[in-house]
């Protein structure tokens, strides 16, 4: 008997699609079907090293896509593993398991939700995410790899010079935009909608949702777009910028000939070790006349991006956890005499600046239990809070836009270990509401979890809720969930997202001191449009 259980087997994880047949697995559970490593451009090796992801041929014989392929060349640190392997576009596929030949109980197929993981710009990879719970609420969820660091984002005159479009640097990006495409050909074979593609991801995920949401090359591949914590930096270098920071790295590896085809073939010599060990190089994306046309915050306050319904947010605590990672478990945690210089480096002005004393009386160090909760909170406001409400601010004016704080102050800390102070909402405290970080299958860094007690259990529920209805429909409500209003500038309701129900909060900017924040930045709105809000949904 076990001849038509293994038949059976093979139809429901075998799907033929535009670009190959592909066969792949159920889980362990026997309720999602997985497609892992499926590559969705060639390999960036060679003489493709620092240049736009190119097609795949589509392949006659049958693919094996049982397993994760590589991920992005990166350092190992606890957000992702080491890998020197430059083979690395790959994504993966998860859709429910219907059994049979029908793909779906829907004639146009199921919501499709592609996940871009953060660190960043410089390490993370697809593999660290069990879809299983988005899954169970009816979407295909896909997870991609895109190169990372220099090898992602390194712009520089000569690969400028050698570029038809006249641009480089953000390679990364349009690795992204690469796998949308990919998504957009092929997902409907595996029961999803292309009409129906929400982007999402954290931290530098989220920047790269913003990158894509104003980016003019990613029109049309998606249509609803999530950001966790991505709100970080909304005010982009320019190319010339850009190319200044290559420069320096070039140097730093020798690379520095006069003719530029010198100075290229030098840098596609390099191993990806000698890459990888230039820490100086800060990735980003660039302003560089096609990928992005302007800056994420000039895009949306003139209303010129993809005009797709928006969910923003941020975390309570979002910079306790770079408070941890740089101050405590190096031995340097923040002390009254160093404090100065400490607000100087979190904010990147020079020390001694009249901004360096400003944000000192604003956040006395004596006021908290410690100087590194007084640097948890004024990074938390001024990095990560209050831009993100700047983009709702921005973005609500066009789109339909909804506001969350993620606001669990118990919520388990996976990555870091305990330090001085509760890392409370941190940085990244929110992404195992949505996804666990790992599973019995293997998926994963295989770091020690602390598992979620029952009322953030039902938070997570009432967030994968949130997330997967807003795929489904561009807006967060349903799923017996606590009405979520929507944003807009003059009326500023968020939801909270705290265990077990969220509610909605109106204090945010206060809680926060975003007028502190937006005045000593010099951050100002556009006029608004002032639009009659009395049909929407609040």
């Amino acid at each position: 008997m076990a001849a038509p259980a293994d038949r059976s087997l093979a139809a429901s994880t075998l799907v033929a699609a535009p670009d190959g047949t592909f066969q792949g697995k159920l889980d362990t559970t026997g309720t999602v079907r997985q497609f892992l490593g499926v590559r969705y451009a060639q390999p960036v090796t060679l003489n493709l090293r620092w240049k736009p992801p190119q097609p795949v041929t589509p392949s006659a014989v049958t693919q094996d896509a049982t397993q994760f392929g590589n991920h992005c060349p990166q350092a190992f640190t606890p957000f992702g593993n080491a890998s020197l392997t430059e083979d690395c576009l790959f994504l993966n596929v998860y859709t429910p398991n219907k059994g049979g030949d029908r793909e779906s109980d829907r004639d146009d197929g199921r919501p499709v939700m592609v996940w871009i993981h953060g660190g960043a710009l410089a390490v993370g990879e697809s593999n660290e995410f069990d879809a299983t719970k988005l899954v169970a609420r009816g979407v295909v969820v896909v997870t991609i790899n895109y190169r990372l660091g220099a090898l992602g984002f390194l712009a520089h005159p000569a690969l400028t010079g050698e570029s038809p479009d006249h641009i480089s640097g953000n390679y990364g990006f349009e690795d992204q935009q690469a796998a949308l495409k990919w998504v957009r050909r092929n997902i409907g074979a595996f029961g999803g909608n292309p009409e129906k593609v929400t982007v999402f991801g954290e931290s530098a995920g989220g920047l790269s949702t913003f990158v894509n949401l104003v980016s003019p090359t990613a029109k049309g591949l998606f249509h609803r777009a999530i950001v966790e914590s991505g709100g970080y930096m909304l005010t982009q270098p320019t190319l010339a910028q850009a190319e200044a920071a290559g420069t320096k790295f070039a140097n730093a590896v020798g690379c520095h000939q006069p003719n530029p085809a010198d100075v290229l073939t030098c840098l596609r010599a390099l191993t990806v070790s000698t890459v990888l060990g230039v820490s100086s190089f800060g990735p980003a994306p660039n302003v560089d006349g096609k990928v992005l046309t302007q800056s994420i915050a000039a895009a949306l306050g003139s209303g010129d991006f993809n005009r797709v319904p928006l969910i923003n947010g941020s975390n309570h605590d979002e910079w306790n956890l770079f408070v941890a990672l740089d101050l405590d478990l190096t031995g340097h945690p923040a002390t009254a005499a160093t404090y100065p210089a400490v607000i100087a480096a979190t904010l990147a002005i020079p020390p001694g600046s009249p901004a360096v004393a400003a944000v000192q009386a604003q956040y006395p160090g004596g006021s908290f239990p410690s100087y590194d909760q007084a640097v948890g909170a004024l990074g938390t406001d001024a990095i990560f809070a209050c831009t993100a409400r700047f983009a709702d601010e921005l973005a609500s004016e066009f789109v339909p836009t909804f506001a969350y704080e993620f606001n669990d102050e118990n919520a388990p800390q996976n990555f870091l270990p305990a330090v001085s102070f509760r890392y409370g909402a941190a940085h990244a405290a929110e992404i195992q509401y949505i996804f666990p970080f790992a599973s019995p299958s293997g998926l994963g860094l295989n770091l020690p979890q602390t598992p979620l007690n029952g009322n953030q259990q039902q938070l997570s529920d009432k967030m994968v809720g949130y997330w997967t209805e807003f795929a489904e429909s561009g807006n967060p409500n349903g799923n017996d969930s606590p009405h979520w209003p929507r944003f807009h500038r003059e009326r500023q309701v968020m939801q909270s997202l705290v265990p077990p129900t969220p509610a909605t909060e109106t204090n945010f900017a206060t809680t926060h001191s975003c007028a502190f924040w937006d005045q000593l930045t010099g951050r100002t709105l556009p006029p608004g449009n002032d639009h009659d809000h009395t049909a929407d949904n609040d």
